[in-house]
Formats: C-alpha cells, sequence, structure tokens
C-alpha cells in the first residue's frame, strides 16, 4: 500500500510518527464510458474557457476569486495557514465513540508507527483500549481540514474521519410526518425487532450487486440475453401496517424455527 499522509499523532506532549494509509476501497465494477455509435472511449479534457486548448497539469493552478480577481495559491501558501496540522493530528480531547451521531462518519484509514514510533504508538493503543476512548483532533490533508478521531481497530490505530456540524444540511423542509403511533403496532413492531438481533458480522454481507453484474457481462459476451429481473410493484399508498407486521413476524418466526 502507498501512504497518502505522512505525519505524527500528538498525544500529550508525545509526537508519534505515522504513515496513513486508505483502509477503503471500491468493490464496484470499473466500467468505461462509451460511444454508442462505435464503442470508443469518451475522454474528458481540462479545457482552457477562453482558448478551448486542453491545458497540461504542470500548468494547472489554484485560485480563489476575491473581488473580480483571482489570487493563485501555491504549495507553501496551504502549508502557511495551518503549518502545525500539516504535519500534526493533535489529539485536543477523548470521547466515547458512541457520543458521536453516525451521520457524522465518513472514511477510515490505517495508522503505522514510523521509524522509533513504534512504543508510543503501541502505548496509545492499548490506553485507548484499556479506557474504550477515542482520541479527537484536526489535522490538514490534500489543502483541506478535517476533522477525525483516532481509535483502536483489532490489532492497530485507525483515524475515522468525521464531517464538520456545518456540513450537514438542514432536514426542516423535509416533509415528516407527525402522526401519533398505535399501541399495538408499536409493540408489535418492537416484537419483531428484538426477534431479530444478533452480534454484527461483516463476513456475512457481500456486494451482490457488483457480482450479479458481472454475471451478466458475461452473459452478452457469450451472446445470451440476460434474464429480465422481476421488480415488485410499488404498494399501494395505503398499508394496512397490522396486517404487514403480523405476516413480518410470521417469516421471522420461520427463520427462528
Amino acid at each position: 500500500m502507498k501512504s497518502i499522509w505522512n505525519g505524527a499523532i500528538g498525544f500529550g506532549l508525545v509526537n508519534i510518527p505515522v504513515k496513513m494509509y486508505s483502509a477503503t476501497e471500491s468493490s464496484t465494477l470499473d466500467l468505461d464510458m462509451l460511444d454508442k455509435n462505435d464503442l470508443s472511449n469518451i475522454r474528458f479534457k481540462r479545457v482552457n474557457e477562453k482558448t478551448g486548448k486542453e491545458v497540461q497539469w504542470e500548468n494547472i493552478v489554484k485560485g480563489y476569486k476575491l473581488d473580480d480577481k483571482y489570487i493563485v495559491l501555491d504549495d507553501e501558501d496551504f502549508e502557511s495557514a495551518s503549518p502545525e496540522k500539516s504535519k500534526v493530528f493533535s489529539i485536543e480531547q477523548f470521547v466515547d465513540e458512541d457520543e458521536i451521531e453516525s451521520v457524522y462518519f465518513e472514511t477510515p484509514y490505517f495508522l503505522e508507527p514510523q521509524k522509533n514510533g513504534e512504543n508510543a504508538y503501541v502505548l496509545l493503543l492499548e490506553a485507548l483500549k484499556k479506557t474504550k476512548k477515542a482520541g479527537l483532533g484536526t489535522f490538514v490533508m490534500r489543502s483541506k481540514e478535517i476533522l477525525g478521531i483516532v481509535k483502536p481497530f483489532r490489532d492497530l490505530l485507525i483515524v475515522n474521519t468525521i464531517r464538520f456540524p456545518e456540513e450537514l444540511r438542514e432536514y426542516e423542509e423535509l416533509n415528516i410526518s407527525g402522526k401519533k403511533v398505535k399501541p399495538g403496532e408499536l409493540k408489535m413492531a418492537i416484537t419483531l425487532i428484538e426477534q431479530n438481533v444478533r452480534p454484527f458480522d461483516s463476513a456475512q454481507f457481500k456486494d451482490t450487486y457488483s457480482a450479479d453484474l458481472l454475471k451478466i457481462i458475461k452473459q452478452k459476451a457469450k451472446g445470451r440475453k440476460p434474464n429480465k429481473a422481476k421488480v415488485e410493484e410499488t404498494p399501494d399508498k395505503t398499508i394496512d401496517l397490522m396486517a404487514k407486521l403480523k405476516a413480518s413476524l410470521e417469516k421471522s418466526n420461520k427463520k427462528v424455527s
């Protein structure tokens, strides 16, 4: 794996030199965009809007428009904005992870200790395990300040980035019905939930959509016409909740037995 950030985790007055690696990869199929007339690849070019000519990567700079004039920024400008955060993820406080609502979580990254940082790395890992806490702080990566938590994951440390509050959209404009719940329906819904509670096991979940799509691709490559999937019709707007819940419980009971 190739590291995407080199720096340190600030733990009190201790700086733990680390390398950061992406902990995830896409499981979706890599589909190309083609011209349906001759199946030629579609290319996306970086074009100067005035000249219409393509611009090479080495000639592209970043700028901010201020008073109808662009101010160009270089790498030194980004580092000067917050030099310490470009190199150090400083833990500002420790929190219980369940205090952070799931809507804030974004992307996990693996942390690997660099030379001479192994002892402090393991110390922080074990201390977080014992206290069941996560370290909260900010750092800068790719010209962007990132809020994240440092926490144990199995036998290593990870950084899980989380959103800033201002990145969440307001939802007041959504039409959320304020209808009252019927006690009988609520009781049956709770029973259905309790009957289907099981420990989380990530191994039981697979990306079946990509696998099914690949089967269709292979069938078409052999000149076969894929079977058309049956799609359930959209249910009526008027739903007999009690009848649906009873049917769900019966199905759940059969699985348990």
